[in-house]
């Protein structure tokens, strides 16, 4: 990610409507699937700290997180948010079966190798431990976001648990979300592109009260994703899980 936009990010993160409206998409899953405040938590790709805050605020103690990026490290640092490693996410320097949760959310498309960064995510979690992950979803979407934030790709469902099964990990649910945006935020990013207006990053597009409105919508959005399954969304959220020993064995014996 480009450090203009990086440095956006960091100033914004705490209140934007999106990052405030997938935090408590994250927080709500995370209730669902009853992580224990005490579990070992990998936050894979901190960015400028957003998931950081998150944990933090819901008691979390044992969290490491990871990023590749420098500048992503010393936001984090200077927020006060903890020690951050520098790590590429096809090499954790974690030994096998480390974290019981792992939040990975809108990493992978960073990834020029997302079946070798899922499957280092698949062996550092325990068995019978949840990740959960976040990725923009809609080639028809891509933009100036996808640019200055150096994506590879943007995901659809299919192929998204296709990559899943492959990288050895069950996916015990999945939906589309911000659903209700699909369309705006299409049109706003055709407008940017015809008109060639200069912006570090999309996250600049907002005021006080289109913030506010914004992150009343969202929040809406989050908290009925998961129960309407739109079939499409300009981000995709899944759960996954790494098999324990006995879901293996049930699977072969059936």
């Amino acid at each position: 990610m480009e450090t203009a936009t990086l440095a956006i990010e960091a100033a914004v993160e705490e209140r934007h409507w999106w990052f405030v409206g997938r935090r408590r998409l994250l927080s709500r899953l995370m209730r669902s699937y009853r992580i224990p405040p005490h579990a070992s938590v990998l936050d894979l790709g901190t960015g400028t700290g957003s998931n950081l805050r998150l944990l933090k605020r819901l008691g979390y103690e044992r969290i490491v997180g990871v990023d590749a990026n420098e500048e992503a490290i010393r936001f984090c640092a200077e927020k006060g948010l903890g020690m951050v490693q520098r790590a590429d996410a096809c090499h954790l320097p974690f030994e096998k079966d480390r974290f019981r949760m792992i939040l990975a959310t809108d990493i992978l498309e960073h990834v020029e190798d997302d079946h070798r960064a899922l499957s280092e995510l698949a062996r550092v979690l325990v068995p019978g431990g949840t990740a959960i992950l976040t990725v923009p979803a809609f080639r028809s979407l891509w933009g100036l976001q996808d640019r200055v934030a150096h994506h590879k790709r943007r995901y659809r469902m299919r192929p998204l648990l296709h990559l899943i099964r492959a990288s050895g990990l069950v996916c015990h649910e999945r939906f589309y979300f911000n659903y209700l945006l699909f369309v705006p935020i299409w049109l706003g990013r055709q407008v940017i592109r015809i008109f060639r207006i200069p912006l570090a990053s999309e996250n600049q597009v907002n005021t006080p009260w289109l913030n506010r409105l914004l992150t009343w919508l969202f929040l809406l959005d989050v908290w009925s994703a998961r129960w309407l399954h739109v079939p499409f969304g300009v981000s995709i959220a899944a759960v996954v899980v790494k098999p324990s020993a006995s879901h293996v064995g049930a699977a072969r014996h059936h």
